[in-house]
């Protein structure tokens, strides 16, 4: 089983391909066994790394709290640990998060960075968005992690279409370690780096779902904001992107990473 015993971590990873490394970041409660649908896409063109971020998967879960700087920490440690410079960053929401805060701290550590239903800041400021942040600390400091995985899970996969994988996805959540749920949860809500995004030097593509949690309005806000960044809607999709609509999504990240690599 590959782990990388970092400073005071140790971090489950997986390693397929070769070439250019490009890091894949899972979601919220999620793990590496996310990305499964990009192994064959990308495999055979680049060195894919997933790791299981901080107190998720099989990586260690010391307890919080956690912030975005100590995830990003630890993916540039893993990196070290790996003798990767340099990658592209695909992440998935709290991953692109992760790429974003690695982007403006490490800017000579990423190749490119690939932001998935995500953003610089998790800052509510109309009345719809606190309401949303309310339910979320809600959900996460009253319900067990079955009931949140029931509740994730259904609105990630809704479709009759979509039973397997709303299937695997709360027998996933469910498997989540409660209190480092609750760190993840308390490093994400509040977060920003958005001031600092014209610090960016490396080219960024944002997916945004036509059915995400956020409108892809609030996406192409960011566009005038982060020096190379260019855009594209995954259309009858949800948050989940990779999952959802896989096809779609490794057609796009590779047309991206066709056009920025070396």
């Amino acid at each position: 089983m590959p782990e990388s015993q970092l400073d005071d971590i140790k971090l489950y990873y997986e390693i397929e391909g070769t070439g250019e490394p490009v890091l894949f970041l899972h979601g919220l409660g999620s793990s590496s066994a996310a990305w499964e649908f990009q192994k064959e896409a990308f495999a055979p063109q680049y060195r894919l790394i997933m790791p299981d971020i901080r107190g998720h998967g099989r990586s260690d879960k010391p307890p919080g709290p956690y912030s975005m700087a100590l995830f990003a920490a630890d993916v540039v440690d893993l990196m070290d640990a790996l003798e990767a410079p340099a990658a592209h960053i695909v992440g998935l929401s709290l991953g692109g998060m992760i790429g974003f805060q690695m982007a403006v701290d490490y800017q000579e550590r990423l190749l490119s960075l690939t932001a998935v239903n995500s953003g610089p800041e998790v800052v509510p400021r109309t009345l719809k968005e606190k309401w949303a942040i309310w339910q979320r600390r809600l959900l996460v400091n009253l319900f067990s992690m079955e009931r949140i995985a029931e509740t994730i899970g259904t609105r990630l996969f809704p479709e009759p279409e979509q039973a397997e994988l709303r299937r695997m996805a709360i027998e996933g959540f469910a498997a989540n370690d409660k209190a480092a749920y609750k760190a993840t949860t308390g490093a994400i809500l509040g977060w920003s780096v958005r001031q600092r995004l014209g610090e960016i030097r490396c080219p960024v593509l944002l997916i945004a779902s036509d059915m995400d949690y956020t409108p892809v309005a609030a996406k192409e806000v960011y566009l005038t904001e982060i020096p190379d960044a260019r855009l594209v809607v995954i259309e009858n999709c949800r948050h989940a992107a990779p999952l959802d609509q896989p096809e779609a999504f490794n057609a796009a990240v590779g047309d991206f990473l066709s056009s920025v690599g070396s």
